[in-house]
Formats: structure tokens, sequence, C-alpha cells
């Protein structure tokens, strides 16, 4: 109660609250630009807090890494376009509701539901920020590697009809993951002799591919979804009805992205698929997921924005950035003299507190300044298809071209579209894909480490209890999906409503 009064407290301090609106602008902004990752719209900012007091400049850091998390479902349901990793689960459900002429009422959920995610999250952090920590160290290699597995159970409910096709992309996406260094012995491998593999191939350089690329040249082909789309140029927030409706899944997401936001390593990107399929399988309109489920929307979005606020557990009480873009706060903190761990409270107690406060008004904010700006993105949205695909076509090009400023990267982001486009065409979902290729790292490494640890004992993941634990779970969802699976085919109805593919 005493953390909680004190944060009010520093409300009192209008550089906060200025900081918080500024950093959620620049964040939504950020992150609704295709290829501009929550981590690189921090890093823009962290020149302009070396004049600034240590609160402030946190906040400001904090509360657009906040306002990014959310931005990224913009692109994601009005022009199929994932702004961030985290984001491309609400691309499945957002833009079928875009399609259906929904964008306002899709995008009031999506703000609906990030604004309470950032809540929730945001007392999980006040209230059981050490606790918390405590449980996030107790993670071992082997226990990183199950939660890895954890995440790729979620394939075998993502695979639509064909499960051999979701496999098939899943592993198409694990190994693309394997480009670059050797995360154990550092040698290079499947690089073929170019530099520009060493570091592997950005997740975010596949995803917009998959999804945005591969939709303009559908469009351009004249296949479906070059249709026009009419929205209503206004945000449509849920009814009562549909708010008791999204309680569940919301209530998914916030649990979700809590568990992953404290754990180093697993993000948005995990926290928005479990959720999604966590939400599917309890939900009793799962048949519409896929389809335009509100639902699909508000378990991903609350489980994002829960992480963006449960993330800062471990850096706050162990120094331990679990992300890039908790890398980027860290760097705010040290150049401010500061060394988050467990003398931090009682060192630099103001700060912690004042950050506290500041991510209370980021979330408040993110009502008001999303408003504002979503009309506009609509509005866009309804221009002539030739206009919005030519400008989608620059933004995406112009975004992914930024990271690295390499024409590599452009020949990388085609090259995926292609790719996407044949997979359209032959009806291979993409989410198994960016799931293998967003997990690959952590389940490879943690792998091989913990044989390293071992001597190749491979009972070291049963032996090690929360990776067992983890390993048992996943089990359970994978023979559940199968056993599912067996009886639609077998013993439903011929004319039973299936849940269609989720490409």
């Amino acid at each position: 109660m005493e953390t909680i009064l004190l944060s009010l407290q520093s409300l009192g301090d209008v550089t906060l609250i200025l900081a918080a609106i500024v950093g959620v602008a620049w964040g939504i902004v950020g992150g609704a630009m295709p290829g501009i990752s929550p981590s690189i719209t921090m890093a823009l900012l962290l020149p302009f807090t070396y004049t600034m007091s240590p609160a402030p400049a946190i906040v400001l850091l904090a509360s657009t890494y906040v306002g990014a998390e959310y931005g990224g479902s913009i692109p994601a349901i009005l022009i199929r376009t994932p702004g961030t990793n985290a984001a491309a689960a609400t691309v499945i459900d957002g833009y079928e509701m875009n399609r259906q002429g929904k964008a306002g009422e899709a995008l009031g959920i999506s703000l609906y539901s990030g604004v309470l995610g950032s809540l929730f999250g945001l007392t999980m952090l006040i209230l059981l920020s050490k606790p918390l920590a405590g449980v996030a160290l107790s993670f071992t290699p082997p226990a990183y590697f199950a939660l890895g597995i954890l995440g790729l159970s979620v394939i075998a409910t993502l695979s639509g009809e064909n499960i051999l096709k979701g496999f098939a992309a899943a592993t198409l996406g694990l190994m693309i993951a394997t480009i670059g260094t050797d995360p154990v012995t550092g040698g290079n491998r499947f690089t073929f002799g170019s530099s520009d593999l060493l570091t592997g191939i950005a997740p975010v350089m596949i995803m917009v591919g998959l999804f945005a690329m591969s939709e303009l040249l559908v469009q351009a082909a004249g296949k479906s979804g070059g249709e026009k789309v009419t929205s209503r140029p206004r945000i449509a927030f849920p009814n009562f009805a549909m708010a008791r409706r999204l309680a569940v899944p919301q209530a998914i997401g916030a649990g979700i992205g809590t568990f992953e936001g404290c754990m180093p390593g697993a993000g948005g990107t995990v926290a928005s698929f479990m959720s999604y399929n966590e939400a599917r399988r309890w939900s009793p309109n799962r048949s519409q997921f896929g389809k335009g489920a509100p639902e699909g929307i508000a378990a991903p979005e609350t489980a994002n924005n829960a992480v963006a606020e449960t993330a800062l557990v471990p850096l706050l009480s162990f120094g331990i950035p679990g992300s890039n873009s908790t890398a980027i706060l860290l760097g705010g903190f040290l150049i401010h003299g500061i060394a988050p761990g467990p003398m931090l409270f009682q060192r630099s107690g103001d700060v912690v507190y004042g950050l506290y406060g500041g991510l209370l008004a980021a979330a408040i904010a993110l009502l008001f300044v999303g408003m504002a700006l979503l009309p506009v993105c609509i509005w866009m949205v309804n221009r002539p298809k030739p206009w919005l695909s030519a400008f989608i076509f620059a933004l995406v090009m112009s975004g992914i071209y930024s990271i690295h400023n390499s024409l590599f990267d452009l020949s990388v982001l085609l090259i995926a579209g292609v790719v996407g486009f044949l997979m359209r065409i032959l009806k291979f979902p993409f989410l198994p894909a960016v799931l293998g290729l967003v997990l690959g790292y952590l389940v490879e490494s943690n792998f091989r480490r913990s044989l390293v640890l071992s001597g190749d004992d491979y009972s070291i993941f049963f032996t090690d209890k929360i990776s067992f634990a983890l390993l048992a779970l996943a089990a359970v969802f994978i023979i559940g999906a199968l056993g599912k699976r067996v009886f639609d085919f077998f013993l439903a109805p011929p004319n039973a409503d299936k849940a269609g593919d989720v490409a």
C-alpha cells in the first residue's frame, strides 16, 4: 500500500505526465510502422534523455514501450501487417473483421484490451515484483527449452484442418531460425559466405514478408483479398454485452502475459500466441476464430500489453533485461548512473515510484492518444486501393530498410513475400512458420546448453522440476488437440462447423 501511495504522489510532477504522454504517442507511431520494433522506437529517443532528470527520462522510455506494443495492432488490423512481432497473432481475426467492414470495432477492442492489459500488468509489477522475479531466476536452460516446446505445442491447434501442412510450415520457420551464428560454438552456419547472414534473419522481416508483401502480391494477381473495405471512420468500443464476452479471453491474456513477461527471453510474441490459442480453446465460439472473432483480438492484445509492464520485473529487481526493449531501458538507467538490482529500491526509490506513477499515466494516456490517432488510420485505409497498396509498399520497404540500412534486408523481405504468396496458393498456414521462427533460437540454444551442462544426459529435462512440468503441459496440449481432431473426424456430425484455416 505504501508503494501505491508513493507512486500516486509522484503524479504531482507535471514532467512525468508529459513524458508519459509523449512516450505513448511516439510509441504508437513507431509500433504502427512495420519494421520499426519497440526497441528501435525506444532507441531513437535514448539520446534525448541525456539532459533530462532520471525519473522523466525512464518514464519516457518505458511509456514508449507501452505505446509501441499497442501500436503494432493498428497495421495488423488495417493492412494485415504486424507492426511488431507480438501483433502477429492479432492479424488473424483483426484483419478479418476489417474485411467485414468492422475496422472501428476491431480497433476499439484492441485499444480497450490494451489499456486493461497495461493496468493489470502495472498492478502485478507493483504488487508482485520481487516474488515473480524470484521465479524468473529459478528458470534454468532445461526450463527455457521446455517453455519453448510449450510454445511450439500451440502449432497443433493453429494448423487449420491439415496438421501436416502446419508442421511443415513450422519446420520452415525453425530452419530459418538456424541461419547465422551457432549459439554454442560461435561458428557460422547456413550463411553461404554472406556477411549479411552472420546475425541471422530478423523475425520481423519474415513476418512482414509473409503477411504484408504476400497480401500485396495477392491483390496484384487479382486473387481474393483485394476487395475494398468500407469502415466507419470512428472508434467503436465494446458495449456491455461485448465486454462480458471478452472478459474471459482478456483474463487469459492478462494471466499468460504476466507469466511470460516475468520470464526473461519469452516476451510478448510467445504470450500473444499462447493467449490466442488458450482463448480459442476455452471459447464457446471457437468456430469463429480465424473468421473475425473479437476474442481473437482481445486475448493477444491484453497479453502483449501486460508483458510491456511485467517485463520490468526482472530488470528492476535483478538488473536482468529480458528483451531488446528492456535492454534499451537498462541503458536509460545507466545513463543516469542508476544500477537496477536488489539495492535499487533503497538507493533510488524515488525513481522507481516515479516510474510506477508514469506507467499509470501512460496506461491512461494510451486510451486518449489512441482515440485521437485511430480515426485517422481508419480514414487512410478507405482510400482508393491503388493508392493504399502503393503507400503500404513504400511504408513496408522503408521500415525494413531502416532497420540496418541494407538492401539485403529488402531482398529477404521480397523472398519472404513470394514464399508467403505460394503458401497462400497451397493453403499452408502462416502462424506455425512464424511461431517456429520466433521460438527456434530459444529452443535450440537452451536444448544444447542443457546437454552441455548434463554431459549429454537427456534426463536433465525430466529431473528439472519446472522443465518436467512445462513438458507435461505441452504434451497435454498436443494430445488434446490431436484427440479433438480424431473425435471430429470419426464422431462429429457430417455438417458440424469446423474452425477455419487460420493462415
